[in-house]
């Protein structure tokens, strides 16, 4: 499956994030993330309720930087 439209970078990213990744949640079984600097490399896919759970802790703070 490809999805190549809809990919967004954060809004706190900035205007100029060219090192950041992005999303595509345009399917409705499968969220995209990839590299903003690789837009024709591998995506990573994952099932819309995985991502919204990892979203959710991420904004709690709950996930450790490295």
């Amino acid at each position: 499956m490809t999805v190549q439209r809809g990919w967004f970078k954060s809004s706190k990213s900035g205007p100029n994030c060219d090192n950041c990744v992005e999303i595509n949640a345009d399917a409705p079984d499968v969220v995209g993330v990839r590299d903003s600097k690789d837009k024709a490399g591998p995506m990573l896919a994952f099932a819309p309720l995985d991502f919204a759970a990892f979203v959710d802790a991420a904004r709690r703070g709950e996930l450790a930087s490295v």
